[in-house]
Order: C-alpha cells, then structure tokens, then sequence
C-alpha cells in the first residue's frame, strides 16, 4: 500500500541530517505501536521470500485409562503432530513533495515536522494491521453473556466480571503468560490485555481497579500501562479496534419487483464502503437482503442494487447489523469496542531480514536530473520495508466485545 501526500507548502534547508530524521520519525512511530510491541517476532533471511511459516508441535492428550501400561506389553508409540501458520510480509510507504522557492521562505522545521506526521501516519497503519490480524481469533467474548455482536446494548460494558472470564478462558487454554518488560527486565507473570479510553473509563469506575500508581511492588512497566487486575497489565491504546455501524439510510420511492433502489439521504463515505462490496447484507424494515454481487452501488445515481428483486416502501431504513443492536425505531446501533486479552506468542509479526523499522527517504531538489530540470521539487518519505502479523495461536488470545459509556 502505497501513501502519496503531495504538499506545496513544506520545505527544509537541509537534508544531510538523516539519523535525526530517522529518529524523529521512530519516535513518533512508537507511540503508535501498542499492538505491535507484545507478538513474537521472526524475521524472514534476505533472499528467502516474501512469506515464513509459524510451526508448533501440538499437546498430547492426557488419557489416564489409554496410557496405562500392561505388565510385559509394550505400549504403541504416539506420533507427533504439528500445526503451521503462514504469513506473507508487504511494504508501507507515504511522502511529502516540498517546493524550491518555500525552501529559502519557509519559518518550520519541516522536513522534521514531516518526519514527524509520516511517523504518526505510517506508525498507525502498522498498529491497524497488527490490531486486525490479532481480532481475526475466533476466541470471543461477548459482554453480559450474549451471542453475537449484534445483540450487544449500550449497557453492555466491560467490566471486571468480563476481565475474569478472559483470564479463566486464558488459563484453561493454558496460555503461556509474559515474565518480562519493555527493556528485558523481570517481572510478575502477566497476561497482557489492550483496551480503548473508553472501554478503561468503564473498569476505571469499579474499586477493584489498581491503577499503575497503586501497584505494591515498583517494576518497569510498558509503555501506555495504566493498570494491572487479576494477573492482567491492561495496557491503553487509542488505536484499539471499534465496529461501528456501516450504514444508516433510507428508500428514496418505493418498488415494486425491482432489484435496484435509490438511497434518499447522501451516503457517506462509509455507506458508499460498504454498499459498494457485493455479497455484503444490509437490512431494510425487518427483511434482510444480500447486495449484488457485481455493481452493487452507483456513486452517481445514488442507486443500490440486490442480488434478488424486491418491493420496497418509500422511507423504509435501511441498514447494517455489524455492530451492536440496533434501535427498534430508529435502527441505529451504537459501536461496539474490542478488548484484547492474550498471552505470550499468542500472535506473531514478521519482517524481512530486521527491515521491519521504517526508514526515513529523502530527495533534495536536483536529485531527479532531467525529471526536474530547474531543481523545484524535493520529497521527504518514510517506508517500512517488509512487515506482516498474523495470530499463532487464537486459544491463547480472547476477543471480549462490548459496548461503551457515551
């Protein structure tokens, strides 16, 4: 994926200083990266392709009646079974065109504000890929004990209660805990558990909660750790996955056996997303209906066509289930947060041979030769050269779904 962010306003007076840049860009960068800090890391050998393999012997089963031993037999032997895990890295890349004349004008440090930006922006692209990969588990939870992210209210929340099932369900999984800290130090066995402000504002309210300033025993703790509850360091992360509801419209007229309708309101951008991924369901009145799989929405019309025809009142809503449940009347479901609680080497992230770290690219003006002939032009980039995540062991990983305070 490629990022380009051309700007006709940004300008620096020197481009020798490349380690300070470097540097301001990695540090911009980890404080996006919370879900990228606890995977286990592989880096894949230079020339050895562009995808690794994960393996992992699995548990033999304790059978007490199967592995009793008769006197002089020898038992048959077990055989060993792994399960393997494949991953395939891709590159990450955005830049700033900078001009000449803003070059001798401009006040700003720009090519280190531009660092700066380039880290925050591509810093959170990484943390979206490592959040998603990590909320693809199949091990979820649903607040207040429902069965699927649609049946979620506004009062579901997470709460300790929640916390404990994660943990119980972690523990019977016999998923490995976390012993050490950011810099390599020794600490408390540990699950780890990322959570959104809003999601910590609800366990905040409950006085069980230990926040880091009342913990009895000082220790390092991790960047962005505001707490610890039940062998869980929850860790806060602004990045923290949220389903919120694709869409919210209306019939402009009503049809009769037709395939196709026309949206009353302006989509948004979210809307158009969503309308436009054939096979995709939205819901209108209380029918369900599957969207076309080819040109399933038409920007210019505003038209949605189904896979099957139908007959639509006027003003009817229609609507996306992908979030928490929506209003009987108004259909509006509120978002619904993620909470992640897992163990160590519950998840993987991969680079090539250590180019996982971004890299600060720049071009000064006259760099291109005969593509800018009169020296106007220079960029500022930022790339990571290979990087990839991918969930090892979705047992030792839950997924607690929920709402959240307004």
């Amino acid at each position: 994926m490629s990022i380009n962010t051309t700007t006709t306003t940004a300008a620096t007076t020197t481009y020798l200083n490349k380690t300070f840049y470097d540097k301001k860009l990695l540090e911009t960068a980890k404080t996006r990266l919370v879900h990228a800090s606890f995977g286990q890391k592989r880096s894949i050998p230079k020339n050895n392709g562009k995808r690794v393999e994960f393996r992992r012997y699995e548990l033999f089963t304790p059978d007490a009646n199967a592995l009793k031993l008769q006197e002089g037999v020898t038992p048959t032997g077990q055989s060993l079974a792994q399960s393997k895990v494949e991953a395939e890295v891709k590159q990450y890349g955005a830049f700033v065109e900078v001009s000449d004349l803003l070059d001798l004008t401009a006040y700003d440090e720009v090519i280190a504000d531009s660092a700066e930006l380039l880290g925050e922006q591509l810093g959170t692209v990484i943390e979206w890929i490592t959040r998603d990969a990590m909320c693809a588990t199949t091990n979820i939870q649903y607040a207040g004990g429902n069965a699927s992210r649609v049946a979620l209210e506004s009062t579901d929340k997470l709460t300790i209660e929640e916390v404990r099932k994660a943990v119980r369900t972690l523990k019977k999984n016999k998923a490995r805990m976390f012993n050490t800290a950011s810099d390599g130090s020794m600490r408390k066995p540990h699950f780890i558990c990322i959570c959104s402000p809003e999601a910590t504002f609800d366990l905040q309210s409950d006085s069980t909660w230990q926040s880091v300033s009342a913990y009895s025993n000082a220790e390092q703790i991790y960047s962005g750790e505001i707490g610890r509850l039940f062998g869980v360091v929850f860790v806060e992360s602004t990045e923290a996955k949220v389903y919120e509801q694709s869409v919210v419209n209306a019939v402009n007229a009503s049809t009769t056996s037709s395939a196709t309708f026309v949206l009353k309101n302006t989509p948004t951008e979210a809307e158009i997303a969503y309308l436009s991924k054939g096979g995709n369901k939205i819901n209108i009145g209380s029918t369900e209906y599957t969207l076309a799989a080819t040109e399933s929405y038409t920007a210019a019309t505003r038209t949605v066509k189904l896979s099957a025809t139908a007959s639509l009142a006027a003003n009817a809503i229609v609507f996306s289930a992908d979030s928490g449940a929506p209003d009987s009347t108004t259909k509006v479901a509120p978002d619904v947060h993620a909470t992640l609680v897992f163990g160590a080497d519950a998840y993987g992230i991969v680079d090539v041979d250590g180019k996982g770290t971004m890299e600060t690219i720049i071009k000064p003006h006259g760099s291109s030769g005969s593509l800018d002939p009169l020296n106007q032009r220079a960029t500022v980039g930022a790339k990571v050269m290979a990087y990839t995540a991918e969930i090892l062991n979705p047992l030792w990983i839950v997924k607690i779904e929920h709402c959240v305070s307004n």
